[in-house]
């Protein structure tokens, strides 16, 4: 990955809903306003949006008072470092006028003079959680890696919006952390902390990381622990971790060429027929 982002022209993207395995990519942006000097901006109305039925309003009580809370999307401006700002989007993923609520998104972004449009994602996949979580990164709508391993399928929001923005001139980057399918949908810090660390590259500069490191070890720790306990699913995660030891081996061999590279193919040939 290289850092291709300007500084104070950037926006960060992400949505809660299918596209945010375990809140990762939403968690993303709550840590980012909670560790910086934040204010909101703007905000997309929710009418014409969402399907209450599927995303409801929530009631609370403060200072003795009822208040209904519609979702709705917030643009935060966060101060990273010292007269350097970046954007923020967050909101539910919408039910309804996806590109209506795209263009509408992007004219706010044109309004804050922002050239950039980074969106975040989180999904479950087959990794094991032993290794660094899988980050995948598209800049301006080109996949990195082996194309016959990219995904085609159902999008959500996020891929809509890097589409429709870079169709309308913007920079785009498109960043997704996979998370272990075999655990649950609770909160992943390592896969929050994946996408910080990705950020900050991105951003070329350093991001804080607060209580996430500590959290992350705690997740790994209880993964750990549930993998012990099921012998099945231990061997499944044996299978993951040496089928990713293979690809990064190949990956730093690729390089080499000649026997070496066909030896790494052959080896991994064998071990996915073993799988089957």
């Amino acid at each position: 990955m290289k850092s291709q982002a300007r500084t104070g022209s950037v926006m960060i993207a992400a949505f809660e809903g299918w596209n945010d395995a375990c809140q990762a990519a939403s968690d993303t942006i709550r840590h980012l306003v909670a560790r910086y000097d934040s204010k909101e901006i703007r905000h997309i109305r929710c009418d014409g949006y969402y399907d209450y039925q599927t995303t409801r309003p929530l009631v609370c009580h403060a200072t003795g008072r009822r208040r209904i809370i519609w979702p709705q999307t917030t643009f935060y401006d966060l101060e990273i470092a010292p007269g350097q700002h970046v954007y923020a989007q967050i909101a539910p993923e919408p039910n309804y006028r996806w590109r209506d609520y795209c263009n509408e998104s992007l004219r706010i972004a044109d309004e804050l003079d922002v050239t950039h449009v980074i969106t975040l994602g989180s999904m479950f996949a087959d990794c094991p959680h032993t290794r660094e979580l899988p980050l995948d990164v598209e800049y301006n709508g080109d996949e990195t890696g082996d194309p016959d391993q990219r995904y085609s399928g159902p999008v959500g929001i996020p891929t809509i919006l890097d589409a429709i923005a870079h169709e309308e001139g913007f920079d785009t980057t498109s960043m997704w952390v996979s998370i272990p399918q075999y655990l649950g949908s609770d909160g992943c810090a390592q896969a929050t902390m994946r996408l910080l660390n990705g950020l900050s590259h991105l951003l070329d500069m350093p991001l804080d990381l607060g209580d996430l490191p500590c959290k992350a070890e705690k997740w790994k720790a209880q993964a750990t622990m549930l993998v012990r306990c099921n012998d099945d699913l231990a061997t499944y995660v044996q299978h993951l971790e040496h089928e990713h030891d293979m690809n990064e081996k190949a990956r730093q061999e690729a390089s080499l060429g000649g026997p070496a590279c066909e030896q790494l193919v052959k080896e991994a040939e064998a071990f996915l027929k073993g799988l089957e």
